[in-house]
């Protein structure tokens, strides 16, 4: 009996779930990277050729005409990701396929990254690293002034499993108060010490501003040319959501203009950035 087939469309996909796949399927690997142009093009013409499932690890967008493709044969689709806006899931739905993600799985590592992302634009980190490396170090009292991370009021927009798991770590620094935006009360912020308020309040509030929350229609540009003015001048603004939540021209002239104090971006749009990129020359934005 011939083993049942599954796609797997970028070639980072990890040896050793390859070799956990092998036990039991016949996984066929594209190879070529996201920002490769062969890529989709690579993907529409494999998966035409028949697959019962699909590891979709890309940023490319999962559509009804990759589907359509895919044919019937297809029965479930799986992705390396806890969100899903890189997904048509009504198109999935139509087809009745079954969709799995890896909802909680990093939620330590990326809250890790988010504390490290929240110190380095706090305290300046990538201008240091420049003026050191240039040896450009204009060292005196005022030099490499940052923002206090104690006494702060840290706002969170969405507050999932990265971000209590962000709060919990953030409780070591001996934050004044945790807010949080988002559609529904947690019931966990209780214990967390975390009070929900709208999103212009948590803003207007919050010294440091940690976006968390799902890419959609209703999110996208969340922070603007518009919303980046409500928040303070001295604030620090950090994205490990999706690089869409955030309109990057908007936040490269608040961040050039002094209208908000750093940002730290573990997430852009696209990724990667291109190195010419307006953001990648600023040394307020790590």
């Amino acid at each position: 009996m011939a083993l049942k087939r599954v796609l797997i469309v970028n070639k980072t996909y990890p040896e050793a779930g390859i070799k956990l796949l092998k036990t039991k399927l016949e996984p066929v690997i594209i190879p070529h990277l996201d920002h490769e142009s062969e890529s989709i093009l690579e993907i529409k013409k494999e998966i035409a050729t028949g697959f019962d499932a699909l590891i979709w690890n890309t940023k490319h967008r999962l559509t009804g005409e990759i589907l359509d493709l895919a044919g019937p044969r297809l029965k479930a689709v799986s992705t390396m990701a806890s969100g899903i806006d890189h997904i048509d899931v009504n198109e999935l739905v139509k087809r009745n396929l079954t969709l799995g993600n890896t909802l909680n799985v990093l939620d330590d590592a990326v809250a890790d990254i988010t504390v490290g992302l929240l110190i380095g634009a706090a305290r300046r980190f990538k201008e240091g690293i420049r003026e050191l490396e240039s040896g450009e170090w204009k060292f005196g009292v005022q030099w490499s002034l940052g923002q206090d991370i104690a006494r702060s009021t840290v706002g969170i927009v969405g507050l999932g499993g990265i971000g209590q798991a962000i709060v919990r770590r953030l409780k070591g620094f001996d934050v004044a108060k945790f807010i949080y935006s988002g559609r529904t009360d947690k019931p966990e912020a209780k214990a967390l010490g975390a009070e929900r308020v709208s999103l212009d309040q948590l803003l207007k509030e919050s010294d440091f501003v940690i976006l968390c929350c799902p890419l959609s229609k209703d999110t996208k540009h969340l922070i603007n040319s518009e919303t980046l003015k409500i928040m303070k001048t001295t604030a620090v603004l950090v994205n490990i959501g999706r690089g869409g939540l955030i309109d990057q021209k908007a936040l490269y002239d608040a961040l050039k203009d002094g209208q908000i104090f750093s940002a730290g971006l573990d997430v852009t749009s696209p990724e990667p950035l291109p190195k010419d990129d307006p953001l990648i020359s600023l040394p307020n934005c790590c």
